[in-house]
C-alpha cells in the first residue's frame, strides 16, 4: 500500500494494524505549492470510502476505532507532533488533534506545557547585554542575607561599584581593542582641551593617579619613591617611561591595586576616612579622594565604553548623589581660584558670622540629584536659601560632565534665573575643576 510512511511489500492490503494513520494529516505542501496531494495509489481498492460520500466516511471512521492497537499508534504520532504543535507549526486538522490528545493524555500534556516554556524563551527580544547593575544587585542580596565581617565604608563604596564595573568592561574586550584610540577631555585655559592615548593608556593613567592614595596609605606607589603628586605629571611620566605604547597587561596591576585599595580602607577603620591626600596643589581628605578616583573611573570608563561601542550607563543614583556633593563643596573653592587670576567678578557681599554673603542655587534634577547653594563670596561661607541670588537647573550627569570637562559650560545648563554673572562664573568654576 502507499501510505504516510511510503509502500511496502503489503501494497494493496490495509491490515487493521495501519488502518489509524489515513485519519492523520501527511506532511503539509509548502506554503507557494497550494495544489492539493494526490490521492495514494490503490485507496479506493483498499476500501477508503469515495470523496463527497460522508456516510461512508463516518463508516470508515467508526471502522478505524477497531483497531487493536489505534490508542498506541494514534499516541505515538501525536507525541511526535508536539514540538511543532508548540511553535504553531501545525495545520488546522493536526493541531484539532494534538489538542483532543492533550485533554486525555496527561503525559503529554506535561510535554507540551514544557516546550511551550521553551519556545517562549526562544522569542525573547532582551538584549544579551549584562545589566551594568547586575554586580551590586547580587552583592546587595548576598549581603541581605551574610553581612561581611569587615564592610566596606559607605564613603569607599562607590570606588568599588566603578572599579568593578570598568573592569567588566575591560574583561568583555579583546586583545586588539587594547588599542583603540581614546580621545581624553578636559577644559583648561577658558577653552575644551583633549589628548589622544589608546584602552590601555587610559588605564596606565588611572593606574598612577590611584597611586596617590595608595601612597598615602603606605601602599606601594605604581610609580615608585619620589615621583610627582601632581596628576598630570604622573600621567605624563608613566606614558613616557613606558618602552612601548600600553597593553592589556596593565589591567591587572591596575585591578589588583585598586582591590588592595579598597582591603585597606576596609580594614583601617574610622579614622582613616580623614586621612589627607595630597594631589600636588591641593590635597584631600581620603573619603573624598576615594570619590574623585570614582568620578575618574566612571568617566574614564565612559570614554573607553564610547570608543569600543560598550553600553555602559551612570553610577546608581545614590553614588551619583555622592559625586554631585563633592563637586558642589569644591565648587566656593575653585570660583576663589578664578578670582585669584582674574577670571572671575570679585565679591560683592561682606562675608561676616551673621552674613554668609551671597548664594546660587543649584538644582540638578534626575536620579543622584536634588539642591545645593554654593557660596559665591568666600569659599569658607556656607551657601544659604535666603541669599540666593540665581538659579541653575541641570541634569546630574550633564553637571557631571561639565565638571569634568567634557561639555562646555554654554551647553551645560538647562536653565538659568537670577544674576547672570554669577551663573557664568560658577559654570566656568565647575568647568575648571576637569584636569587630565
Amino acid at each position: 500500500m502507499t501510505g504516510p510512511f511510503g509502500s511496502g511489500p503489503n501494497e494493496g492490503r490495509e491490515p487493521d494494524d495501519y488502518r489509524a494513520f489515513p485519519r492523520i494529516p501527511g506532511p503539509r505542501s509548502a506554503p507557494d505549492d497550494m495544489t492539493p496531494p494526490p490521492r495514494a495509489p490503490g485507496a479506493a481498492a483498499a476500501g477508503q470510502p469515495p470523496d463527497g460520500d460522508p456516510a461512508a466516511q463516518s463508516e470508515t471512521d467508526r471502522a478505524d476505532t477497531r483497531g487493536p492497537d489505534h490508542e498506541a499508534l494514534t499516541h505515538t504520532v501525536l507525541t511526535s507532533l508536539l514540538g511543532a504543535w508548540a511553535l504553531a507549526a501545525c495545520s488546522r486538522e493536526e493541531t484539532a488533534l494534538v489538542e483532543a490528545h492533550l485533554t486525555e493524555c496527561a503525559a503529554c500534556a506535561d510535554e507540551a506545557l514544557r516546550l511551550r516554556d521553551a519556545v517562549g524563551l526562544l522569542h525573547a527580544d532582551q538584549t544579551l547585554d549584562l545589566d551594568p547593575a547586575l554586580r551590586s544587585q547580587v552583592l546587595e542580596n548576598c549581603l541581605g542575607r551574610r553581612p561581611p565581617r569587615i564592610p566596606v565604608p559607605d564613603w569607599a563604596a562607590p570606588y568599588d561599584a566603578e572599579t568593578a564595573r570598568l573592569d567588566a568592561l575591560l574583561r568583555d574586550i579583546g586583545d586588539a581593542e587594547w588599542h583603540t584610540p581614546v580621545r581624553l577631555k578636559w577644559f583648561e585655559d577658558e577653552r575644551p582641551t583633549s589628548r589622544r592615548t589608546t584602552v590601555a593608556g587610559v588605564i596606565a593613567h588611572l593606574m598612577v593617579v590611584d597611586g596617590l592614595v595608595s601612597a598615602a596609605l603606605g601602599l606601594d606607589d605604581p610609580l615608585g619613591a619620589g615621583a610627582p603628586t601632581a596628576p598630570a605629571d604622573r600621567t605624563e611620566d608613566c606614558w613616557r617611561a613606558a618602552a612601548g605604547p600600553p597593553t592589556g597587561a596593565v589591567r591587572e596591576p591596575w585591578r589588583e591595586q585598586s582591590h588592595g585599595l579598597i582591603r585597606t580602607v576596609s580594614f583601617a577603620g574610622r579614622g582613616v576616612a580623614e586621612l589627607s591626600v595630597s594631589y600636588g596643589g591641593f590635597g584631600l581628605p581620603l573619603r573624598d579622594a576615594l570619590l574623585d578616583r570614582a568620578f575618574e573611573c566612571w568617566m574614564h570608563g565612559a570614554d573607553i565604553a564610547e570608543a569600543v561601542a560598550y553600553p555602559y550607563a551612570a553610577p546608581t543614583g545614590a553614588h551619583l548623589h555622592q559625586m554631585i556633593g563633592l563637586a558642589a563643596r569644591l565648587l566656593p573653592g575653585a570660583l576663589a581660584t578664578r578670582r585669584r587670576s582674574g577670571l572671575a567678578a570679585p565679591p560683592r557681599d561682606l562675608v561676616t558670622a551673621g552674613s554668609p554673603g551671597r548664594s546660587l542655587h543649584l538644582e540638578v534634577e534626575g536620579p543622584g540629584g536634588g539642591d545645593w547653594y554654593i557660596a559665591l563670596d568666600s569659599p569658607a561661607a556656607i551657601g544659604s536659601p535666603e541669599r540666593s541670588v540665581a538659579l541653575v537647573a541641570l541634569d546630574g550627569v550633564e553637571f557631571c560632565r561639565l565638571v569634568a570637562g567634557h561639555v562646555s559650560p554654554e551647553e551645560a545648563a538647562a536653565g538659568q534665573d537670577g544674576d547672570r554673572e554669577a551663573i557664568r562664573d560658577v559654570l566656568f568654576a565647575a568647568a575648571a575643576m576637569s584636569r587630565l
